[in-house]
């Protein structure tokens, strides 16, 4: 459009309305655009070389360890302290109650009971729990009024049959293989349980203590502490005022 605009000016105007003219349609140009792209440019280069030089920091720093690997079967991680796996369960405690079946979120327990008619309570026939469709959330373990229920380490539980995955009170009482105490399997501990500073698991001594204080320790400190009196604000106002009055009365 500048350019014609100066064609025109060209053929229409003198010399001096030319000039003026061509000077106003210059200053209306924005030349500033030019560069402020070239600095949005240059800018947006360098934050993503930036990035890219953080991503490869990350990636280098990879390369330089070793890989940590669990070779499973013949190595297994220890479990956490409070890992919920299968569900244990012990046919003699339970009062048949349905607790467990109310709380779960999808009423996945299956309590077969019948009612004696000559003591009056329920007597337990079966119980079962179908692990294909549980979701672990451990709601029934923690509202079960006596403790039949409790969450233990085990999670193998793959299967070539879903209908396998649906334990009965049999199965449910049947007590997992502990991994530290399992003679064939190598137990690693897991990243939370390794002393500062350590990543690879393999070739760790027993004794090496984790990073962190136990819950137990942490008890024990917070038992040896003694209790501080907290100060009552109303009875230091009291002491100041009366000590106040007495100076008042000296003077």
């Amino acid at each position: 459009m500048a350019f014609l605009n100066i064609k025109a000016l060209i053929s229409i105007e003198t010399p001096v309305r030319f000039d003026y003219k061509v000077h106003q349609i210059i200053k209306e140009i924005p030349m500033g655009t030019f560069f402020q792209k070239a600095a949005d440019y240059t800018k947006d280069a360098i934050s993503a070389g930036k990035y890219l030089l953080q991503g490869l920091a990350v990636t280098f720093d990879h390369m330089r360890r070793r890989p940590i690997t669990v070779q499973y079967p013949y190595e297994k991680l220890i479990p956490s302290e409070r890992y919920r796996g299968r569900i244990h369960y012990e046919f003699d405690k339970c009062i048949a109650c349905e607790v467990c079946v109310r709380v779960c979120p999808i009423n996945l327990p299956v309590v077969d009971w019948v009612m004696n008619k000559e003591t009056k309570k329920k007597e337990l026939r079966n119980y079962s729990i179908d692990f294909g469709v549980c979701i672990f959330c451990g709601n029934c373990v923690e509202y079960c009024p006596t403790n039949c229920l409790s969450m233990t380490e085990e999670y193998e539980l793959a299967a070539f049959d879903r209908h396998s995955l649906n334990f009965d009170n049999v199965a449910l009482g049947r007590l997992p293989t502990n991994v530290t105490t399992d003679p064939s399997v190598k137990p690693l501990r897991e990243l939370g349980y390794l002393p500062k500073g350590v990543m690879d698991p393999h070739e760790l001594p027993q004794e090496a203590l984790r990073a962190g204080k136990l819950p137990t320790d942490i008890i024990d400190e917070m038992k040896t502490k003694e209790p501080v009196p907290a100060k009552n604000p109303d009875k230091t106002n009291l002491i100041n005022d009366s000590s106040n009055a007495k100076k008042q009365e000296l003077q």
